[in-house]
């Protein structure tokens, strides 16, 4: 874990990388492209055909940068020079692309290895995408958002460094940091820190030191009238974290996958109800 993530200086939209791209990233994505894609293509070629790569360069010249086809890079012969092309990409894609243009052209590779090539391109981004914590995948072919904005807020919005929830912020601040480890995500320890965080809450807004999130809505239930379909849903959130049946026993068991799904629903959810709680506690 490095030092910025143990003291809490990286904030949430760089430990999940929404409209935006780091150097890392970058990276990650443009050696995938090289390595994953272009390399995996045939560049064996001869007087009568262009290479395969040579023909997937000049359908990129085209119909991705829209440029004219007498223009493009040749050789010696007249044939297609793909080094000129992978350099004019490369320039491209780290000195002029806006981090959603990187997108576009990863989406555009995507449909091209899918319909194609099948050399495993979309495989590969989205393995890099999920090790760098951005909070986009390829679907379908297309770069679908898998964490969103009101997601974000929630945890921005849960991250109080008021005083009074000092032991929540603790909690709720190593569960991302587990979450966002990108050498090595913890997130089994991820969702017990963000369960516990919503523990610390409960113990503050009742005053109880031992007190579980069951008591806390009892208290609420007794200040603030709820719907019921809040009340059910609050109630299996606890049932769902709660020691003796709920995820947290699961997690006792080594043979249970945690996933970086389970994690991110658990920390979104744990902060949300953190929000809640505390817009409450305050009428």
């Amino acid at each position: 874990m490095r030092f910025s993530q143990k003291i809490g200086k990286t904030s949430v939209r760089e430990s999940i990388q929404i409209e935006s791209i780091d150097t890392r990233l970058e990276n990650r994505l443009w050696n995938i492209i090289l390595n994953d894609f272009f390399d995996k293509i045939s560049n064996v070629s001869s007087y009568e055909k262009e290479s395969d790569r040579a023909q997937i360069c000049l359908i990129i010249w085209k119909e991705f940068y829209g440029e004219r086809a007498d223009e493009l890079p040749k050789n010696a012969r007249g044939g297609i020079y793909v080094p000129d092309v992978i350099d004019f990409i490369k320039k491209w894609f780290f000195k002029q692309a806006a981090w959603y243009e990187k997108y576009d052209l990863i989406e555009f590779l995507a449909k091209i290895d899918a319909r194609a090539l099948r050399v495993g391109f979309i495989e590969d981004c989205n393995s890099g995408l999920k090790r760098e914590m951005a909070g986009y995948r390829i679907v379908d072919q297309c770069i679908a958002q898998i964490t969103s904005e009101e997601e974000i807020v929630e945890i921005e919005q849960a991250l109080d460094n008021s005083s009074k929830w000092t032991p929540v912020n603790t909690h709720l601040k190593t569960a991302l940091e587990y979450f966002s480890n990108r050498e090595n995500p913890a997130y089994r320890n991820s969702i017990k820190e963000a369960i516990s965080a919503v523990e610390s809450l409960c113990i503050i807004i009742t005053g109880e030191k031992k007190a579980s999130l069951g008591q806390a809505l009892i208290v609420i239930e007794k200040k603030f009238q709820k719907h019921g379909a809040l009340k059910s849903a609050f109630s299996a959130l606890y049932g769902y974290t709660s020691d003796s049946g709920g995820i947290r026993h699961s997690l006792l068991e080594d043979d249970i996958t945690v996933s970086f799904e389970d994690a991110k629903f658990m920390l979104v959810s744990c902060s949300a109800f953190i929000n809640y709680l505390k817009v409450k506690n305050k009428k």
